[in-house]
């Protein structure tokens, strides 16, 4: 049996290709706002770092009318790193739009979350974003979107997808470049007329799948997953089938479905239905909520394997405790536990030390972030530098490996294949569209891209992009040279003045302006030669009654280099530690003074 009245679909797209905004104007035309109810831009990314970096990290729940068919949309990141989102978010839908800029055409995080749904056997529809762009390549893009499809193996139903053109900013969608379409009703018909009902039958024992999870204060822990099977109702009593293979008897105290951005409490759901369901503390995510006297659990959701760790510790620097409210082992083993409830694709194992905690994930860019949200909520720690996790095939040692695509302007091949160069990376192709810039795709071990992209970035003036995809295993390659310069450590605590500055700028790039505090240990620079250089970037000119002409010219600094939570991770050595706080990111030595770390 199939629910008419239901269609679900999540939108894979790559970063800033207008997912986000297409779903904006979806909730305008769809009735979701009142006249008077002010609209907000790119509603889906509700998180601060969401909106700040215009990226969607976590999977979202939406849902939109029309004709009478409820559309639930899941919102996915268009991040591998955050491909354990992506990996639950397709078990709740039944198809996919793949939203491609029309420009830049399918970019390496579409053909992640895109191959994860042709395994799914999920059915796709294609709209081609931004025609209006001057430098728009729609038919190419097309073509590039087939061979795209062919190489990942999708079947023959599959290959026979709707094309849609749109221009999400304008809400408007059209089923030809050329046609007049002036609003988005093509993309809803398509969505409702070509997308599979989602089947399941009413009558038997229920199986709802837990994708994802949230908290209310009020309410406990809140389930978000999608009925299979079965009817559920407010207050029923369920069996939920943990992954350990037990079986917990709770009752659903409340139900809510997704109407834009506002959930709509339910008494009763049929298959097809996604929902939050709360009452089900313990909980967690590809748990399966079933039928009280025939539990019948689903299959887990499988999750890749994480290929990057990162050590975090309790701050012990000399300035620990001043900024921060969360300090102990304590605060960061309570808070760690908690990002386990909901994010799955990381795991936390306790470090070396009684302090220390090593934290592995799908990538930089992952564990950034948490770092990045704890120290908005007021936590201090320490990070040490990435290592990636390498695994034993057949006796011999095998390390992740990455498919890197850098696109880039035509003056700065050379330098990019340099750089790719000394890192182990083998060029796969090399694409000239003509328009002044060259995409080139690359295979390289995970290793080499630590601290790659700001040397990438520099080495372009910034006008390079850069996006990596896990791409399985390869055997050990060998030793990777990586940052070729040392640091300028501070060898006294105090003041930063602008004269040491000033004394000190020949020798390398400096990181802090005069009027910072600093401490014994802490990093202050780069040096551009190799070794680390202790220096005293607190000294003060020493006052005398002796005049000269030349003795008080105003000194000239070089802007200090100010170095943002990403840019510092990708710094530090492996004696090094970036201590991240509320207020500041500061790089340091693991010994802080200066002669026990001869």
């Amino acid at each position: 049996m199939q629910n008419d009245s239901v269609r679900n679909i999540a939108i894979i797209a790559h970063v800033d290709h207008g997912k986000t905004t297409l779903v904006d104007a979806m909730f305008r035309q769809s009735g979701v706002y009142g006249e008077h109810e002010h609209v907000t831009e790119r509603a889906m990314d509700s998180g601060e770092l969401e909106r700040e970096r215009g990226i969607t990290i976590l999977a979202k729940t939406t849902g939109v009318r029309f004709r009478g068919v409820k559309i639930n949309i899941v919102d996915t990141p268009g991040h591998a790193d955050f491909g354990g989102e992506v990996e639950r978010a397709l078990k709740l839908v039944d198809g996919v739009m793949l939203l491609v800029d029309a420009s830049e055409g399918p970019l390496p995080q579409t053909r992640y979350v895109l191959m994860k749904a042709l395994e799914s056997r999920l059915t796709p529809i294609v709209v081609i974003n931004k025609i209006d762009r001057p430098d728009a390549r729609i038919q190419e893009v097309l073509n590039e979107i087939y061979d795209l499809f062919i190489d990942l193996d999708a079947g023959e139903s599959q290959l026979e997808f709707p094309v849609l053109y749109a221009i999400a900013r304008d809400g408007v969608a059209k089923r030809k470049p050329d046609d007049d379409s002036s609003d988005l009703r093509p993309l809803f018909e398509t969505i409702v007329d070509h997308l599979p009902a989602p089947k399941g039958d009413p009558e038997a024992p229920l199986q709802l799948l837990v994708a994802n999870l949230d908290y209310s204060d009020y309410l406990g822990r809140i389930a978000i997953g999608r009925v299979f099977s079965g009817t559920l109702r407010q207050g029923d009593e369920v069996s939920i089938c943990k992954l350990d293979g037990s079986i917990r008897m709770t009752r659903i105290t409340k139900m809510y479905s997704f109407e834009g951005l506002k959930r709509v409490e339910e008494t009763e759901a049929r298959p097809g239905d996604i929902l939050a369901i709360a009452g089900v503390e313990g909980i967690t995510i590809g748990e399966t909520v079933s039928d009280p006297e025939d539990p019948r659990p689903l299959a887990k959701i499988q999750i890749d394997e994480p290929t990057i760790a990162m050590t975090f510790a309790v701050n012990t620097s000399p300035f620990a405790g001043r900024e921060g409210r969360y300090v102990t082992s304590r605060n960061l083993r309570e808070r760690l536990e908690k990002e386990l409830l909901t994010n799955v694709s990381i795991r936390v194992e306790d470090g070396d030390g009684p302090e220390s905690f090593r934290i592995s994930g799908r990538g930089e860019l992952q564990l950034a972030i948490l770092i990045e949200t704890m120290r908005r909520e007021s936590y201090e720690l320490m990070a040490g530098k990435p290592e990636i996790l390498t695994k034993q095939v057949n006796g011999s040692l095998h390390e992740p490996l990455e498919h890197l695509t850098v696109d880039c302007p035509e003056g700065f091949v050379g330098v990019v294949m340099e750089q790719l160069g000394t890192r182990k990376a083998k060029t796969s192709k090399m694409v000239n569209h003509g328009s002044g810039r060259v995409r080139i795709e690359f295979d390289v071990p995970s290793r080499g891209l630590i601290g790659l992209r700001s040397q990438i970035l520099t080495d372009t003036k910034g006008t390079a992009i850069l996006n990596s995809l896990f791409a399985g295993y390869i055997e050990w390659q060998g030793e990777i040279p990586m940052r070729p310069t040392g640091s300028l450590v501070a060898d006294r605590p105090g003041k930063v003045t602008g004269y040491a500055i000033f004394n000190l700028q020949e020798r390398g790039e400096i990181f802090v302006e005069p009027g910072q505090e600093v401490y014994q240990g802490m990093i202050v620079g780069e040096n551009s030669r190799d070794k680390d250089l202790n220096v005293n970037i607190v000294r003060e000119k020493k006052l005398t009654n002796m005049r000269a002409s030349t003795a008080d010219d105003a000194i000239r600094l070089v802007p200090a280099r100010l170095l943002n939570l990403e840019q510092a991770i990708e710094f530090v050595n492996d004696d090094e530690w970036v201590e991240v706080t509320p207020a500041a990111i500061r790089l340091r030595k693991k010994t802080l003074s200066s002669s026990f770390r001869k």
